[in-house]
Formats: C-alpha cells, structure tokens, sequence
C-alpha cells in the first residue's frame, strides 16, 4: 500500500461532504435524502480515504462498501436502540432503520467508484501518451 496525498480526492471529498450536508439540512425529497444521499456517501468515504492511499481502487472501493453493509446490518439488530442513542446527528451518522435500498445505493455507489476510476486512469493514460 503505498501512502502518500492527493489533492484531487481531497477536493472530491470536499465537494461530496458539502452536497451530503446540504442534503441531509434541506431535507430534500425521500429519493434524493433516502437513496442518492446513499449512493454519495460511498463516494464520499471512498474518496476521503483516497486522499491518503494511493492505489488499490478495487480493495478500498470493496473495503468501502463492506462498512457500508456492515452498518446497515447493525440498523437491521437495532443498534441504535440498544444503545439508546437520542443524538440527532449520531442517529444520522449512524441511522436507525434497515432498509434493503440502502445496500442497493451502496453497491451503486460502488459501480459508480469503479466506473469512475477506470474513466479517470483511462483519460491519464491517454494525457501521458499525448505528451
């Protein structure tokens, strides 16, 4: 693993945090808070630890996805309850309930992270050669 850092991912994952943000404040519409809210937060994750891990797209992007999962299996035990979580922002850090659509928004965000990637190393390539 090669350690390093990246300005690009540093400025992708500003622009995700700034639209999850304004997602999550203006409660948009159940599709955009409920299912893109999902996608880009995969993007968001994947993009922040970019910042500092220089290759492996694949592992990273499956590492990614398999948190995500990972936390949708504890709303489905109800962690949450169990915790007795009562903060707001934890809860939507967190969230509270299991829902099937949310693995879906995942594993589009990481088609997304992966599709992506080889557009990006694709138009790398092509920016080398024509130098």
């Amino acid at each position: 693993m090669k350690i390093g850092f990246s300005s690009k991912y540093l400025l992708a994952t500003g622009i995700l945090f700034l639209i999850e943000l304004t997602i999550a404040y203006f409660h948009f519409n159940p599709f955009i808070r409920g299912f893109l809210g999902d996608v880009l937060i995969i993007l968001l994750i994947y993009s922040f630890l970019k910042i500092f891990i220089r290759n492996h797209v694949f592992k990273i992007a499956v590492s990614v996805l398999a948190f995500a999962c990972f936390v949708e299996l504890l709303q489905l035990f109800k962690l949450a309850e169990i915790l007795n979580i009562q903060s707001e922002i934890m809860l939507t850090i967190t969230g509270s309930v299991f829902d099937v659509w949310d693995i879906v928004a995942y594993f589009i965000g990481f088609l997304l992270i992966l599709l992506i990637e080889k557009l990006f190393t694709k138009y790398e390539n092509n920016k080398n050669i024509s130098l």
